[in-house]
């Protein structure tokens, strides 16, 4: 689990999540899975979007843009839904697809995602196992499947 840029010039997944379990069991389920080799973790909203702010632009010998964010709702200062807001508004990170990973089932929080632009909207399951492979399928779609506008 990385909390900086990428090491190289690899595709990476910004994990926005303030629980450190789920963090580190999401990392070791796309790791181990081969789906991503590289994920950069922020334990809250701010230092989120500062990292996003901090991007270098244009420069190929710095990381690129994370190909999707995964981001959790309920974090302290800032949560997830200011930090969807804020992101979408932004010109230079409004492209970047946004997944609320979240333990909550309220439909009021699905709702509240998608008006603010998210792109997804999974529910956490309480099981290990099945927490492991609800990441792990998340990503896999994000990375090898879906098609990403030109950033």
């Amino acid at each position: 689990m990385k909390t900086g840029y990428s090491s190289d010039k690899e595709r990476y997944i910004l994990l926005v999540e303030d629980d450190h379990d789920d963090a580190e069991l999401a990392c070791m389920a796309l790791k181990n899975s081969g789906v991503a080799k590289d994920i950069v973790v922020k334990t809250d909203g701010r230092q989120a979007l500062e990292f996003l702010e901090n991007l270098p632009q244009k420069d190929n010998s710095k990381p690129a843009k994370p190909v999707v964010i995964l981001l959790d709702i309920n974090m302290p200062e800032m949560d997830g839904f200011e930090v969807l807001k804020r992101i979408k508004k932004n010109a230079e990170t409004r492209k970047i697809p946004v997944i609320m990973l979240s333990s909550s089932e309220e439909e009021q929080d699905v709702t509240r995602s998608y008006e603010y632009g998210a792109n997804s909207y999974v529910s956490k399951p309480l099981n290990f196992d099945e927490y492991k492979d609800t990441v792990r399928k998340v990503g896999s779609y994000w990375l090898n499947l879906n098609k990403s506008a030109a950033s």
